[in-house]
């Protein structure tokens, strides 16, 4: 499917959730990723987490890994750049594939979680929206003509 100039390939990221245990979907309009470790042990459930953009998976993976430290190394994560708005997650299935996915995990906190990290998606989308109408933190880069 081709949208806003980007291929989007719904059965490779539908495919993709769950293929590894760490997911980041990556929000460059807004510099925000979702972060989903669905590793789990006795004492740490699930991972749900808003965490800046990375520069790349590795700067990812050494990020959990300090906030993770009493989980094995992460040896594969999968990566979904998603320049589009945060509700075609919801309107194109995403967002229930990855809610299954958590689910699975057997940690209903974990499903909220995902629940609540959507709300702040959606909300931190508005506000990114709000400043680029109203022109806060951005320019223009021709000159108004007189």
């Amino acid at each position: 499917m081709l949208d806003g100039g980007f291929v989007l390939d719904l059965d490779e990221v539908m495919n993709s959730i769950g293929a590894n245990d760490v997911i980041s979907i990556a929000f460059p309009t807004f510099g925000k990723s979702l972060v989903v470790d669905a590793r789990s042990n006795e004492s740490e459930g699930p991972l749900v987490r808003i965490m800046p953009v990375t520069g790349s998976p590795q700067e990812r993976i050494r990020s959990l890994r300090r906030i993770r430290p009493r989980f094995p190394k992460i040896h594969e994560l999968t990566v979904i750049l998603w320049p589009r708005f945060v509700g075609g997650l919801v309107r194109l299935g995403i967002w229930e594939r990855l809610i299954e996915w958590v689910a699975a995990t057997g940690d209903q906190e974990a499903v909220n979680a995902c629940n609540q990290a959507l709300e702040e998606l959606r909300r931190l989308e508005r506000a990114e929206l709000t400043a680029v109408v109203t022109g806060e933190n951005y320019h223009t880069i021709w000159p108004a003509t007189q």
